[in-house]
């Protein structure tokens, strides 16, 4: 029964892409704040629960953003609150799954850390520049990267027709503009959501699509820097790769992940140890 669960989890968790690998990770997180604040609730630990605060947000004031500079990472995999989580995690589904059909795994990845970064720098320029109408001097939640990945997704395919509560269709890049519409008109109104943040991922997402398929592109050069250096840390020349078209590396995706699917069902219906050393080798340097 363990055994059949823990397969099963390890199935969706390598068959997801990184949407999925994105969303654990953010869960996990989640899961460990929650135990920490419970923890120092049932203790009075004062400490612990400002430990929590201080390692898991992103503080807007200057001053202090110097002595915690990590806040601008592990501020856009945290959040505090259930709904606050549950929201994102749903819009990072229903976003990262249709980038996934037309950019690789990495390309989302990438964007995802480059809309926090973003989204944490236009919220620190804003309370800096504008304090009074971005009093906010704690960020935390993956807004920034969400929105990043849904505007880039909505400004490369603006034909995209997506479907809303199941009732009528509307071109995503509809979508969009009420998003940013609401965003922009929300700036200054007390609700305690970093607006700026949200508007920061939301230019990055546009400006990575503008050129995406120039070498130059940020999104390109990131990639390919860390492809380069992944490639020296193994010592391995890999002869230069021929650029594909979209529907050619849609077409090699869906061929690896239909060999992705037999190996995990022949893991679902024998056990891994089943498994010949080529398709182990196989599965794990896909789940890379």
């Amino acid at each position: 029964m363990n055994s059949t669960f823990w397969n099963e989890l390890k199935r969706n968790y390598i068959a997801g892409g990184s949407t999925v690998k994105l969303i654990v990770w953010n869960s996990i997180i989640f899961l460990f704040i929650q135990l920490l604040l419970l923890f120092s609730r049932l203790s009075q630990n004062e400490d612990l629960n400002q430990f929590v605060f201080n390692f898991f947000t992103l503080n807007t004031n200057l001053s202090e953003f110097i002595y915690r500079p990590w806040g601008i990472i592990t501020s856009f995999f945290s959040h505090f609150l259930f709904f606050h989580w549950l929201f994102n995690m749903l819009m990072l589904y229903f976003a990262g799954q249709l980038f996934e059909r037309y950019f690789s795994s990495k390309k989302i990845v990438i964007l995802y850390f480059l809309g926090g970064i973003f989204g944490g720098i236009f919220e620190i320029l804003a309370h800096l520049f504008f304090p009074q109408i971005s009093p906010v001097t704690s960020v935390v939640g993956a807004s920034g990267s969400i929105m990043a990945i849904f505007i880039g997704l909505a400004f490369y395919k603006p034909q995209l027709k997506v479907s809303l509560f199941g009732a009528f269709e509307l071109k995503i890049i509809y979508l969009a503009f009420i998003y940013l519409f609401y965003e922009l008109i929300s700036i200054g109104i007390p609700d305690g959501t970093a607006h700026f943040a949200h508007i920061g991922g939301a230019f990055i997402g546009w400006l990575v699509v503008k050129n995406v398929y120039s070498p130059t592109n940020l999104l390109n050069l990131i990639e390919t820097f860390y492809s380069s250096h992944k490639r020296n840390k193994i010592r391995v020349k890999a002869k230069p790769v021929k650029k594909m078209s979209d529907e050619e590396f849609n077409y090699e995706k869906k061929k690896k992940q239909e060999k992705i699917d037999e190996i995990l069902d022949k893991i679902s219906k024998s056990g891994y140890d089943s498994l010949t050393k080529s398709e182990k080798e196989y599965l794990f340097s896909q789940s890379k």
